[in-house]
């Protein structure tokens, strides 16, 4: 992915056209060829958190890196809620609902996600919310149809991942997902198998957990809800945030 971006960048530095030879005609006669659109260099700019953010936003918005892939659609959801929040969350990337809201969570998996939120004793307004990759996965016939993104998508929309962490600056970063989790650590595996840890992103504590929609799959028992909450209750006690007893007796079997 690394070697994907460096050619990217190498075409965004160097003149704007390249030349190819069509496979019927002789070497000396050539085909012009545009390389990818704009720029592959982020420049952050704005004096508050906020400006920032739509800083980056502008230029998401045409990412020669994303674009040149094509196998993304063109509609950007980029992050939403506090762009100075102490908890961050990613998730993988935007689906249908996303798309058509033009908001990251929204939809069934949105819902989900604002009721463990609400759980919390917080908010959207208070948090900030944002995904590995900006746009959604294409595919064939394409509908409400949705597939993860791949590592060359993901590592395409990486940077400004990281730029939008060093400018909201959380104190924890919670993944939504396996995903999520592979996009920030570059390890993949099961969900459970990064759960009950505290890994680490840009020197910030980061704990992953299930995706919402995962809990809409499974939900008939209080096994894999307990789970989850669990994980949030470690984030809740990271932030130092007011836990009561209610709260930390939320899905356990009842004696």
């Amino acid at each position: 992915a690394r070697k994907i971006l460096r050619e990217f960048y190498r075409r965004g530095a160097s003149n704007p056209q390249t030349r190819r030879p069509q496979a019927s005609a002789p070497a000396s006669t050539a085909t012009q060829v545009p390389s990818a659109p704009t720029t592959s260099k982020l420049a952050i700019s704005g004096t508050t958190a906020a400006e920032k953010i739509n800083s980056l936003k502008e230029q998401c918005l045409n990412w020669a890196p994303a674009k040149a892939l094509g196998t993304l659609r063109n509609q950007m959801v980029f992050s939403s809620g506090n762009p100075e929040a102490d908890l961050m969350l990613v998730g993988e990337a935007p689906g249908y609902h996303e798309e058509k809201k033009k908001e990251p969570f929204v939809g069934p998996a949105g819902e989900k996600l604002d009721q463990i939120i609400k759980a919390m004793g917080l908010s959207r307004e208070e948090i900030y919310i944002s995904s590995v990759c900006k746009f959604r996965p294409s595919m064939k016939n394409q509908t409400m149809g949705n597939r993860k993104p791949s590592p060359e998508e993901m590592a395409a929309n990486l940077p400004f991942l990281r730029a939008e962490i060093d400018v909201v600056k959380p104190k924890v970063i919670l993944a939504l997902g396996g995903t999520a989790a592979e996009g920030l650590l570059s390890e993949t595996k099961a969900v459970s198998q990064f759960r009950e840890a505290w890994h680490q992103f840009q020197g910030i504590p980061l704990r992953v957990t299930y995706h919402p929609s995962y809990l809409l799959r499974e939900s008939e028992g209080t096994t894999d809800k307990r789970m989850v909450w669990e994980d949030m209750l470690a984030v809740m006690d990271k932030l130092g945030l007011a836990v009561n007893e209610k709260q930390r007796g939320y899905f356990l079997p009842k004696s």
